[in-house]
């Protein structure tokens, strides 16, 4: 009995060391740890610009936030390469690993700092292979034709610690061209900030858009089209816009970080419309200059894209996946606009029964998806897009 006994109180520790052992080998707390820092380098703006770098940095708070990673954010004190080098080295100096760099401006800076940090990842948006190119191949004496497809970017960037993602612009400024037209208008304005290519795919793609509705209703358009020469919207550019919208234009696609403050003000004053872009700006610019100002945005995926990179190659450990590559990013779904990293937003368009509704859109983003509607993506500014039913009035840069 004694010895059934012992058997009994054997297997018992046995199976209680067997289940502490295993308990052990899962972890308690299932969060993710990592030693990773994150920083983001502004570019022409601040964190408060409404736009491209106040989105991307709510979207790397978002992620580090949630999961306990520090982060912290760098102005540079000018607008040049080396004010962009000097904050991307302090923030390296202060253990930032991982840093994201938002718009093509930090092209000089990725070339010049990117080999000298190897152990460093260099996250940039929207800095494309010519933007690298026209960079790299100055910093070698070369000089550059602006045709990326001309060079070999292996022998002018080192690409071994950089990811760069891009988005196809001309597609959401499509769809933002044709929803205006569909909606009844039909003079409108293109509003650029700088002419850089994103901002140049953007305006070519809305004039593409409304070309193609305006054809579809067998109408005819008009366009004015100008750059503001910046990023920000000033005395100068909102006069041009209240001369724009005085002389009968209806809509203007601001297109360009705070440039739209020009916009919206001109059309507060002469009862006209705006599209936003980038991200969806109708909640701020109609809380700025009145309800329903905003029509539309011509929206392209910064925060998800943001975020879910930083999740992939910290929590993931996918960096391999990434590093060396450039993504153009755009539709990924002929089924769910939402899902697209290009679009135009469901729920703050205003869509209008019996001339441009959710499914008529979701009819355009098939169309575009399967490829039966084809959009250039040329950001040649020497070259207007060929039209048959929009009439463009390219006046060039106000400053």
């Amino acid at each position: 009995m004694k010895k059934f006994i012992s058997i009994i109180l054997a297997v018992a520790m046995a199976l209680c060391c067997f289940v502490l052992v295993g308990c052990g080998k899962d972890d308690p707390d299932p969060e993710h740890k990592t030693d990773a820092k994150v920083a983001m380098i502004t570019d022409y703006g601040d964190i408060t610009d409404e736009s491209f770098n106040q989105t991307t940095w709510e979207a790397v708070v978002a992620f580090c936030d949630e999961n306990k990673i520090e982060k912290k954010y760098f102005k540079p004190t000018g607008d040049n390469t080396e004010s962009r080098v000097a904050m991307i080295e302090k923030a390296i100096s202060e253990g930032f690993d991982v840093i994201v760099m938002p718009g093509y401006a930090f092209a000089g800076a990725i070339v010049e700092t990117a080999p000298k940090n190897k152990d460093v990842k260099f996250f940039a948006l929207d800095v494309a292979k010519g933007d690298l190119l026209e960079a790299g191949v100055t910093a070698k004496g070369e000089t550059y034709d602006y045709n990326p497809d001309n060079w070999d970017l292996s022998k002018y960037v080192d690409m071994s610690n950089v990811y760069c993602a891009i988005y196809q612009e001309e597609l959401c400024g499509y769809m933002a061209g044709y929803a205006a037209v569909k909606l009844g208008y039909t003079k409108l304005g293109f509003l650029g900030g700088m002419a850089v290519p994103a901002v140049v795919r953007y305006g070519y793609g809305f004039v593409q858009g409304a070309d193609a509705a305006a054809k579809e209703l067998n109408t005819t358009v008009a366009i004015n089209y100008v750059y503001g020469g910046k990023f920000s919207g000033d005395a100068d550019i909102t006069a041009k816009m209240e001369t724009w919208y005085q002389g009968g234009t209806e809509i203007v696609f601001a297109c360009g970080g705070g440039i739209y403050t020009s916009a919206a003000e001109a059309a507060k004053k002469f009862n006209g419309k705006v599209i936003g872009v980038d991200v969806d700006q109708k909640a701020i610019i109609d809380g700025k200059y009145g309800a329903g100002i905003t029509v539309t945005s011509a929206m392209k995926g910064l925060a998800p894209t943001t975020k879910d990179t930083l999740k992939d190659i910290i929590l993931n450990d996918n960096w391999k996946n990434y590093a060396g590559k450039i993504s153009t990013l755009g539709l990924i779904s002929g089924d769910d606009p939402t899902a697209n990293y290009v679009q135009i937003p469901m729920d703050s368009t205003q869509w209008a029964e019996g001339k441009f509704t959710q499914n008529d859109y979701k009819a355009l983003v098939k169309a575009m998806f399967d490829g039966t509607v084809k959009v250039s993506n040329s950001s040649d500014t020497k070259v207007m897009p060929t039209t048959t039913n929009a009439t463009v009035d390219n006046q060039g840069q106000i400053k």
